[in-house]
């Protein structure tokens, strides 16, 4: 179960469905850290959001990882 800051977080976040998220991953793998303009060119891709809203579904994703990578993420058994 993720943490209570964790899950605030992602309440005070605005909504993003699947096809959102899709277009973001695939504007990250094709806008690198080095491309000119990269959270504009980001949020063009998806579509609906804008620049503060891209870099800050980043920043959530980066924490995920992170939280994931630590070791704290519990594994469920399927």
């Amino acid at each position: 179960m993720a943490s209570s800051s964790m899950s605030s977080s992602r309440t005070t976040e605005s909504s993003w469905t699947a096809r959102q998220n899709k277009l973001f991953e695939e504007a990250l793998a094709k806008y690198d850290r080095d491309t000119p303009d990269r959270w504009q060119k980001v949020a063009n891709a998806v579509g609906d959001k804008s620049v503060e809203e891209v870099k800050r579904h980043y920043e959530l994703l980066i924490k995920d990882i992170n939280y994931i990578e630590s070791g704290r993420a519990q594994h469920r058994n399927y």
